[in-house]
């Protein structure tokens, strides 16, 4: 039997939702419908040297609007509170609070937690204010592409283990908006982990729904529990390959009109997630690095190139060139929009005059320029899907004449890509690329006219599926052809699982693309399956 779960409610006591996917049938249980009190525990982000945004959701008996406390403090006993603050939340916000808290110390652990009307203490979170001035080192695990059906969250246990981290990142795709017969399918589903709603994301109840679903995973939980984590959207928090205008898996004539369902998957995604509402933002890690939050998905992006047309035209060679030096080159096209493009600019400008050793720059899709090799079609599993065979296809025959198969990253926006980099270049960044969305893993030396302008560390998926799902050769025999058929790419992985961790230094940055063991079963189990790291001032791999 399958819950039709209260949108009102929604998910799980604070204490129930720590371990509600570790329970298994959790979603039949009868008392999810009840929940009243923190369902969904705590939460931090939009770090600084001296604040810190903290997140809960607390929903009163009444079920109406209820006035909450926050407080820090350097211990978990709150033997001396160091700051507080209160807000006033509802069911106009789904019972989710924010509040930011000042007046702390830089480089420093704190305790927090919420207080209710009545008493009740929610969980007592743990968070780390960003350093000031000089940092010898910092350490961040960054992830992506999080689909809660297709696995465990093993990659978020692995890093809320660690004692060594300073911070997390999540690039986007924090979850996805298919229905329940859709990536994966019900054969493909590990250990019954099915969030709800069982249909596809529409409406603003859905979209929190969907939120409440994933957050009473015990491992994101304990993740959000333990650090603090700096969040940006990719396309799954709304729809798939999702732009300004529309998206691949919107269908007005019967899903309406798109811009509501943006508006409400934007106002789900503040509410649930430890974020400001300001859509791009840069953070200082003392004179270490400045880490920049950007959008490139829902507000300025123009649609993505679509090359499946040309393949029906008399001449598909002939469409293939007549499309690579006219429309793909278009000026016009950009991820980020002018607003975003020129404050990134001058934010990054600032970056390396205050002496900043790195500017980092998180993107939801990769950057590195990728082309499909002409031995791709021999990689197929012969039970593969036809739209796996015609997407490889269309790759070999775009690459051909040098074009990218993807369209969706920053390959479908090449005079967008080339702003960016000559923009890097001309201000002597130190620039490091951190990405998603592809659910592999790859190394990038960034070259903008010949000349270098710094390096892209790509993540692999937390559960999703990467080339493997679809490929019957050995993964190096994959990641060989990729590699000698892309002078940018100097190393990739397409068949693991897990998340990148970046330590920097002043003088070297280093990143560890760490793999799980297993998402089919629980574990904490992981290794470094391959380490990249570059010298300042270089900005190619060493």
């Amino acid at each position: 039997m399958k819950l039709a779960l209260d949108r009102r409610s929604l998910l799980l006591t604070g204490t129930l939702g720590l371990g509600a996917f570790a329970i298994p049938g959790f979603a039949q249980a009868s008392a999810i419908n009840a929940a009243r009190g923190f369902t969904h525990s705590v939460a931090s982000g939009e770090p600084a040297s001296d604040s810190m945004l903290l997140w809960t959701r607390y929903v009163p008996t009444s079920g109406g609007a209820v006035e909450l406390r926050a407080e820090i403090a350097e211990t978990p006993d709150f033997a001396h509170v160091i700051a507080g603050g209160a807000q006033i939340t509802g069911p106009w916000r789904d019972f989710t609070a924010k509040i930011t808290l000042a007046g702390l110390q830089p480089g420093r652990i704190y305790h927090y937690r919420f207080i209710a009307p009545d008493g009740t203490i929610s969980p007592v979170g743990r968070t780390r204010t960003l350093p000031e001035g000089d940092a010898p080192r910092f350490r961040a695990a960054i992830f992506s592409c999080s689909n809660m059906s297709f696995g465990y969250f093993n990659a978020y246990a692995h890093a809320a283990a660690r004692d060594d981290l300073d911070l997390t990142v999540h690039l986007g795709d924090y979850f996805y908006e298919y229905d329940s017969g859709h990536y994966p399918a019900p054969e493909e589903v590990v250990g019954g982990r099915r969030p709800e709603p069982a249909s596809e994301l529409i409406h603003l109840a859905d979209y929190r729904l969907r939120y409440a679903s994933y957050r009473a995973d015990r491992d994101l939980q304990k993740l959000h529990l333990l650090q603090p984590m700096i969040v940006q959207w990719d396309d799954h928090e709304s729809s798939n390959d999702s732009w300004e205008g529309g998206a691949q898996n919107h269908q007005p004539d019967s899903e309406g009109d798109w811009n509501p369902r943006r508006a409400a998957a934007i106002q789900a995604y503040r509410e649930w997630m430890p974020v400001s509402d300001e859509p791009w933002k840069a953070y200082d890690i003392g004179t270490l690095a400045t880490l920049f939050r950007t959008e490139t998905r829902l507000l300025a992006r123009t649609e993505q190139p679509d090359i499946a047309p040309l393949f029906k035209q008399a001449d598909p060679t002939a469409a293939l060139k007549a499309f690579r030096d006219g429309a793909w080159m278009d000026p016009g096209a950009t991820m980020m929009g002018s607003q975003q493009e020129n404050w990134l600019a001058h934010a990054m400008r600032s970056s390396v005059r205050a002496g900043q050793r790195w500017q980092i720059v998180g993107f939801g899709t990769i950057l590195g320029q990728t082309v499909m090799p002409a031995t791709a079609l021999d990689w197929l599993d012969p039970k593969a899907a036809p739209r796996a065979k015609n997407y490889l296809l269309a790759g070999v025959a775009a690459a051909k004449v040098g074009l990218p198969f993807n369209y969706d990253n920053w390959g479908g926006y090449p005079a967008a890509r080339a702003r960016f980099l000559r923009s890097s270049q001309a201000i002597g960044a130190n620039l490091i690329a951190i990405s998603g969305d592809s659910h592999n893993g790859w190394a990038y030396d960034l070259a903008q006219d010949g000349k270098p302008a710094g390096v892209e560390f790509a993540g692999h998926s937390v559960t999703s599926p990467g080339y493997e799902s679809s490929a019957r050769v050995d993964p190096r025999t994959v990641a060989a052809a990729l590699v000698a058929a892309n002078p940018e790419l100097k190393w990739c992985d397409t068949s693991r699982r897990g998340y990148m961790a970046m330590t920097l230094t002043p003088d070297r940055a280093t990143c560890d693309w760490v793999m799980v063991d297993s998402v089919t079963v629980p574990g904490t189990g992981a290794r470094v399956g391959h380490s990249a790291d570059v010298a300042r001032g270089r900005n190619v791999m060493a």
